[in-house]
C-alpha cells in the first residue's frame, strides 16, 4: 500500500517527514495486527487489504478524529471477515 495512497485516503497534502514517517507507522501497524488476528496473506494489491489499511489509518490518525469509532468498528468487521477467510489465513 503506497503512502500516497493513504495521505489522499486521509485528504492530507502535507510532504512533511514527520507526517509520512506517523503514516508509515499506521501502515506497518495494521499489518501487524492483521498478522496478529490470523491474517496470513496481505498483499498490498489486493483491494480488501487496502481498504483494511486505509480503514486502521482513517481510526487512528489524529488526534480530533470525530469518526474515528465509526472507521474502527469498520476496521474491525473487515478484519474478522479476512482473517476467517481461507483466501487470507493460510500462506
Amino acid at each position: 500500500m503506497s503512502l500516497d495512497k493513504i495521505k489522499t485516503s486521509l485528504r492530507i497534502k502535507n510532504n512533511s517527514e514527520e507526517m509520512n514517517t506517523e503514516i508509515t507507522d499506521l501502515i506497518e501497524a495494521c499489518k501487524a495486527d492483521l498478522l496478529l488476528s490470523g491474517v496470513k496473506r496481505i498483499p498490498d494489491t489486493d483491494p480488501l487489504i487496502q481498504q483494511a489499511i486505509k480503514l486502521y489509518c482513517k481510526a487512528n490518525f489524529g488526534l480530533d478524529n470525530k469518526d474515528s469509532d465509526r472507521y474502527k468498528l469498520s476496521y474491525e468487521s473487515l478484519k474478522q471477515s479476512l482473517a476467517l477467510c481461507g483466501d487470507y489465513n493460510v500462506e
